[in-house]
């Protein structure tokens, strides 16, 4: 049975604009890739810096999509690619998916991210690219992250799923690195039900990531002539129909849903001796993609905490966890408990909910309050 939440991560409402790309489809009765997938790379990429976009059918499928590119850039089966141990489960398996080896190292506990003094020790002969994840919106170090990559000559992948119209020093998140990721599920700043987007400058890039997302056929084409791997990952124009109006919206939406973000964090900062909350650092803007916090207490244990928010109909998930070591999935790569202190200790005792664009000013002092009653 299906719970009845007052603050959930996020939904769909389908406006006049989408309707109209919508019914566009279904007058050309044609709704698989079409003229609206193709307007919504172009706008994309346009509006968040890039050249090309590519749009895919998950924010998933544009990571195996991207992974998979390697495989025609040096890389062979068995190479490994750099990532955080904490994220979301899809970043670890787009690698595997594409037939390469997730290097585990573990993230800070003041960002949520990579940590970058452990990359390069993390480094081997059989390494072929850096994959770092804007976090919960907050921008990686991304200065310091593309100097060890190209020092090492390695590529750079930017999971900005949970980063739309973040910034570091005035400059987008996912204009760093030679791809950048995009998801647009429910809870993501431009949503379109399901799909992704990959960005990049790289002519040779978007060129492979469109012939392995339409099974490795030779550019793209529809003809039976396969060259690399490949996989059926394209958009269909009815999930860019809503997609385009998210792009339309993004600018309003990522204006209230920060006034959402930055109002919890002024409210709930008393509560900074029992909670750690992240905000903006030097020269960031983080994109309020949902609201994250982990217990001061190391050894505490977010499970009572997480219970009471679901029960007062917060709808709240925890903060990943360790995905080599808290998720059975990745047993067989042998790591043990004890291996990413940090991703272990933010897996025991962190959580985020949603900060999303319908909630209301009442909603959102309803949080407040709800929170402060646990720990009052």
């Amino acid at each position: 049975m299906k719970k009845d939440y007052r603050i959930t991560f996020g939904h769909i409402e389908v406006g006049p604009t989408a309707r109209k790309y919508l019914q566009d489809a279904i007058e050309r009765n044609w709704v698989s890739e079409g003229p609206n997938v193709k307007q919504l790379e172009t706008e994309f990429a346009e509006r968040f810096g890039a050249s090309y976009g590519v749009a895919t059918s998950s924010g998933t499928d544009a990571g195996i999509v991207a992974v998979t590119a390697l495989l025609d850039c040096g890389a062979v089966r068995g190479d490994e690619v750099i990532t955080p141990a904490l994220a979301f489960v899809s970043t670890a398996n787009c690698i595997l998916a594409a037939g390469l080896v997730p290097k585990f190292v573990d993230v800070e506990l003041s960002t949520l991210n990579i940590n970058p003094a452990l990359i390069e020790a993390a480094i081997t002969p059989r390494t072929r690219a850096i994959q770092v994840v804007h976090t919960m919106g907050k921008p990686c170090p991304m200065n310091a992250i593309v100097e060890i990559a190209r020092r090492h000559k390695l590529l750079v992948i930017e999971d900005t799923c949970e980063a739309h119209g973040a910034s570091l020093d005035g400059r987008l998140a996912g204009t760093f690195g030679d791809m950048a990721l995009f998801s647009f599920y429910a809870a993501h700043m431009i949503c379109s039900g399901e799909g992704g987007m990959i960005l990049t400058e790289s002519e040779k890039l978007d060129g492979l990531c469109r012939s392995i997302r339409t099974h490795g056929r030779r550019g793209g084409d529809l003809y039976f002539r396969f060259d690399r791997l490949g996989f059926n990952s394209k958009m269909n124009d009815l999930e860019a129909a809503i997609g385009l109006e998210g792009l339309e919206t993004f600018d309003r939406t990522f204006e209230i849903r920060r006034q959402h973000l930055l109002r919890l964090r002024k409210a709930l900062s008393r509560l900074e001796d029992r909670l750690i909350l992240y905000g903006d650092g030097p020269g960031e803007v983080i994109c309020p993609h949902a609201f994250p916090l982990v217990l001061r207490d190391e050894k505490g244990s977010i499970d009572g905490f997480y219970q009471y928010l679901e029960d007062h109909g917060i709808q709240c998930k925890t903060l990943f966890g360790s995905l080599p070591t808290q998720h059975r999935a990745f047993d067989f790569l042998g790591h043990r408990m004890g291996d990413f202190p940090v991703s272990e200790r933010i897996g025991n005792t962190g959580l985020h909910f949603g900060v999303h664009q319908y909630l209301t000013d009442d909603d959102i002092g309803y949080v407040v309050e709800t929170v402060t009653s646990y720990f009052d």
